[in-house]
């Protein structure tokens, strides 16, 4: 081999090689500028099919770029029916109401709330779930003496925004008496429960975070299981002391994040664009711009007259 070529060959060996630490620290720099993995993926809200009844509330339509959390659920909707497997999708508006979405995101990004079963259900008003103490012990209902009080041992402010209501399919946070008592334990609304907006309390109300999205049908279905008040369902017999614990184990399998809402717009879609330098980390730029003098410098010394030694 020519020596010019041969030179110019390691010199472009040798620079690549000292560029692919700086190009691997870029890429890991602006991944973790992106966040978690699952924000990467795109939702489209055309294949939501089996959403809440609308009325016309800012939470009817879909906000891109919010987080998309997936609820899957087990459950047996009356006596002599076999058990049902189900998805849940919701969204979480974490422009209006951050903290309680960021709170909630955490806990599922934690695997908080699998396993954990429904331990309130009240046809035609909530069904609630989110008690890590909720789970079952043995055989069904055997489980904590304690279940329907615990949580994460963090709680959070209460937290509203006038957009953010009890309409149909929403999700809130439920909490003791101090307002700012909210921890782990959410519940989704079978049916609009404006009762619950602060606005129609005297102590503040409770704070919804999101709304169902597709899967609605399980929402009602859980909703009507018989439970320890309605053994027989909720339109045969009612009484009316008890904890409204489903009958049936009706379980959170599993609560993980699937992404987020698509949209048209760069922000939702995660696209760089040129009013976003800071998306380009310093090591990513510094890699091409080594990886162009390396080649340049390469194309030089091959173009250069034979050396009459060769």
């Amino acid at each position: 081999m020519p020596r010019n070529a041969l030179l110019a060959r390691r010199h472009l060996l040798l620079v690549i090689v000292l560029t692919l630490p700086v190009q691997v620290a870029g890429d890991r720099a602006l991944q973790d500028d992106e966040g978690p993995t699952w924000r990467t993926t795109q939702i489209d809200p055309g294949e939501w099919i089996d959403g809440p009844v609308l009325e016309g509330s800012p939470m009817d339509v879909p906000i891109a770029g919010q987080a998309v959390l997936a609820l899957d659920v087990s459950y047996v909707a009356e006596h002599d029916s076999g058990r049902v497997q189900g998805r849940i999708v919701i969204e979480l508006f974490e422009t209006w109401v951050p903290v309680t979405s960021d709170h909630i995101i955490g806990l599922a990004d934690s695997d908080f709330y699998d396993g954990v079963f429904f331990h309130r259900v009240i046809d035609d008003f909530v069904t609630q779930s989110g008690d890590p103490e909720c789970r079952t012990s043995g055989v069904y209902p055997t489980t904590s003496p304690v279940c329907g009080s615990g949580g994460s041992g963090q709680t959070i402010p209460l937290e509203h925004d006038d957009n953010m209501s009890h309409i149909d399919g929403a999700i809130g946070m439920a909490r003791d008496i101090d307002p700012d008592s909210a921890d782990s334990q959410w519940y989704i609304c079978d049916g609009p429960q404006h009762g619950l907006d602060p606005e129609n309390r005297d102590d503040e109300g409770y704070a919804t975070f999101g709304v169902v999205r597709d899967g609605m049908s399980h929402v009602r279905a859980i909703a009507a299981t018989p439970t320890t008040n309605a053994p027989l369902g909720p339109d045969l017999l009612s009484a009316p002391l008890g904890p409204d614990r489903p009958l049936h184990e009706t379980t959170v399998v599993q609560m993980s994040m699937l992404g987020v809402v698509w949209g048209e717009d760069e922000s939702s879609l995660g696209l760089l664009s040129a009013d976003e330098p800071s998306a380009w980390s310093g090591a990513r730029l510094v890699s091409i711009g080594l990886a162009i003098f390396a080649m340049a410098g390469a194309g030089l010394m091959a173009a250069r007259p034979k050396d009459t030694s060769d």
